[in-house]
């Protein structure tokens, strides 16, 4: 497993070993045991799986407030994506810092986005699906969302994007208050 800093603190980035031959490859993109080992000690309850079917689909930015807050590990499945985490947490000396990765079916990187941080995507082409795995069940009445214009985030994308009604209404970072806190080790 190839693992990269993200400059922040707890936030992912990683690449399993493929195996492939003329059939294709394999990978294990999921080990309790290996994940412990490099930080992320994560018991998984729920796996979601989206299909967005025209690029420029943003969805998110998304996150559940505690008692019911989700780590996720996210990886894409076909297609490609822009995959975006933005530190939430107050307190934290990156709060408000956002990092992105390409993920794609061909490259097979996934993103360990901790529970604190705000997360959503941007779809790079048509049929792109996106598969993740979440530590608390969905609970919708702690949802919250931050507009994906709203925190400086480069998209790396020129034109007018897809959206929901909720993403578009949702606050900016600068009119949000976070129900997160940075959690400190004694």
């Amino acid at each position: 497993m190839h693992i990269e800093d993200t400059g922040l603190s707890g936030l992912k980035l990683l690449t399993p070993r493929r195996f492939g031959d003329q059939r294709g490859f394999f990978a294990e993109t999921w080990n309790a045991r290996t994940f412990a080992e490099i930080g992320i000690d994560a018991t998984f309850v729920q796996d979601n799986h989206s299909l967005s079917e025209k690029p420029g689909t943003i969805r998110g930015l998304h996150f559940q407030a505690p008692p019911h807050a989700q780590g996720k590990l996210v990886r894409c499945g076909r297609g490609a994506l822009f995959d975006v985490a933005v530190d939430i947490r107050r307190g934290s000396t990156t709060y408000g810092r956002w990092f992105g990765a390409e993920l794609s079916a061909d490259n097979g990187r996934m993103l360990w986005v901790p529970a604190g941080f705000a997360h959503g995507f941007l779809t790079r082409e048509p049929g792109t699906e996106i598969v993740y795995k979440c530590t608390d069940f969905y609970a919708p009445e702690t949802e919250g969302a931050l507009r994906w214009d709203g925190c400086g985030i480069d998209w790396r994308f020129d034109g007018a994007p897809i959206l929901s009604a909720k993403d578009a209404e949702a606050p900016t970072l600068d009119h949000f208050d976070s129900p997160f806190e940075m959690e400190t080790t004694a």
